[in-house]
């Protein structure tokens, strides 16, 4: 694992299935959500690569930038049914960053071990540069898994 990817795993007692359904649910990405900047979301559950929906952020959640409320529009970029899906975001900011967020799901005896990912290995230099980089800590995808599994199980 390298310095610019953070990986967390956590064993829930779920099927993989409903685990995924609330994954590519727009509303189910604002349910687990432990950073409090996703403040709802808009769109259809997404089903393939390339789909879309948007979520309406609000930064001051982290208090680090002064963004206040804005919306992004999440980009599916792999997509593996009950197995994997993973996204990139668009936004105010342009070009787009370029940081990635993915769960994979992983059969196992009473339920699913999951694996959620950050990785920004692939950002725009200029934000790079920026020394911003992770937006998320790894605590917080941690926390994330924990509301999933209360989400799921």
């Amino acid at each position: 694992m390298t310095t610019e990817r953070f990986e967390v795993r956590r064993q829930i007692a779920a099927d993989p299935s409903k685990i995924f359904a609330l994954l590519c649910d727009p509303s189910g990405h604002v349910a687990v959500d432990s950073s409090g900047m996703l403040q709802s979301a808009d769109g259809d559950p997404v089903r393939a690569v390339g789909d879309e929906f948007v979520v309406h952020m609000d930064r001051e959640s982290l208090n680090d930038y002064p963004l206040g409320k804005y919306d992004v529009t999440v980009i599916i970029t792999r997509f593996e049914q009950d197995a994997r899906i993973e996204w990139t975001i668009s936004g105010q900011i342009q070009p787009p960053i370029r940081h990635l967020y993915g769960y994979l799901l992983e059969p196992a005896e009473g339920g699913t071990l999951v694996t959620s990912y950050y990785d920004w290995s692939e950002i725009e230099e200029q934000y790079r540069e920026a020394g911003i980089f992770p937006v998320i800590p790894e605590a917080g995808l941690r926390a994330t898994l924990g509301i999933l599994a209360r989400n799921v199980e």
